[in-house]
């Protein structure tokens, strides 16, 4: 054997005796028990409070709307990517309130310009220079963004 793999040998087997100490010690007790990750982790999961309601439930009392916003642009989308989580306003007859975005940065997390989207996909503007100091429901609708107000 060559003299440096002797040098070496002694550091490759401290290295891996090492990692081995180490992953005894962080890895979780129940990983890898019934697949290749934390099974504790269900259960942690499913004490988690739920916060989204689904466009389905939103569609029960405003059906007329989600019936428009079908037939737009903006029909992949749930109501709750701009009005935020709807579990507690659906659940409760409307006495929780959700977001109605009027702002224009709410709007430019999708319509700003940004080279990395798809401008077939999602129209984009300046968001700087498009109606400065207006607002975007101003001019749009953002459930009918096909017809612009006046």
């Amino acid at each position: 054997m060559p003299p440096q793999l002797k040098r070496l040998l002694p550091a490759f087997i401290i290295f891996i005796l090492l990692f081995l100490i180490l992953k005894h010690f962080l890895t979780p007790e129940t990983f890898g028990e019934k697949g290749h990750y934390r099974y504790s982790s269900i259960a942690e999961v499913q004490q988690t409070q739920m916060k989204y309601a689904g466009k389905d439930k939103c569609n029960e009392c405003h059906d007329d709307i989600v019936e428009n916003l079908d037939m737009d642009v903006h029909a992949g989308l749930s109501c709750e990517t701009c009005h935020g989580p709807g579990l507690m306003h659906a659940e409760n007859d409307g006495e929780y309130e959700i977001i109605i975005p009027s702002e224009r940065e709410m709007c430019a997390l999708c319509h700003s310009m940004n080279v990395s989207r798809s401008t077939r996909e999602i129209v984009q503007v300046n968001i700087l220079e498009h109606n400065s100091g207006k607002k975007c429901i101003d001019c749009h609708n953002p459930h009918m963004p096909w017809e612009l107000k006046e």
